[in-house]
């Protein structure tokens, strides 16, 4: 009976080693897919904001608004002065909206930021893309055999739209 007994108790923790195990490897890739499609959209916001800094404060932000410099200095693992550039830029850009902190107490109060939303972003991105490729596509229509423009046969073969979805 001993043997039995015996013989069940590896069979049982194998078991649950084997479901913590499946449990344990799940949880792992599915942080190695956050991970991999986080570091996906900072590249891509990377591209359309022109630098990875750019896009990890971006990032921050939409996931904390109204977060200080300082904060996001933090938050990101940024130098505090290569934040408070770039947040400047953005401000001036009309990408991130910036205004003083409310509180109740004397003193300096700083800014807060936030982020604009990724619809508002991407169509200012479109309308530029757009123009570039609607310059490309019209690049034989622009000159001809003697290297002179046709402006009378410009078109724009390329349309890009923007719809915001609920979410």
């Amino acid at each position: 009976m001993s043997e039995e007994h015996g013989s069940e108790r590896p069979d049982a923790a194998n078991e649950t080693d084997g479901e913590v195990s499946a449990r344990e490897r799940l949880e792992a890739e599915a942080d190695r897919a956050v991970t991999e499609f986080d570091e996906s959209v900072v590249d891509l916001l990377a591209w359309v904001l022109d630098t990875e800094t750019r896009a990890r404060i971006y990032v921050y932000l939409r996931q904390h608004p109204c977060s200080t410099s300082e904060e996001i200095a933090e938050g990101t693992g940024l130098y505090p002065s290569t934040v408070r550039e770039a947040l400047a830029q953005l401000n001036e850009e009309e990408t991130v909206e910036r205004h003083k902190r409310e509180s109740a107490g004397a003193g300096n109060n700083p800014y807060e930021y936030e982020a604009i939303a990724p619809s508002t972003l991407v169509r200012g991105v479109v309308g530029q893309v757009q123009e570039q490729l609607n310059a490309v596509f019209n690049l034989d229509r622009q000159l001809n055999d003697d290297g002179e423009r046709e402006d009378d046969e410009e078109t724009d073969p390329v349309r890009i739209t923007v719809e915001d979805t609920d979410e």
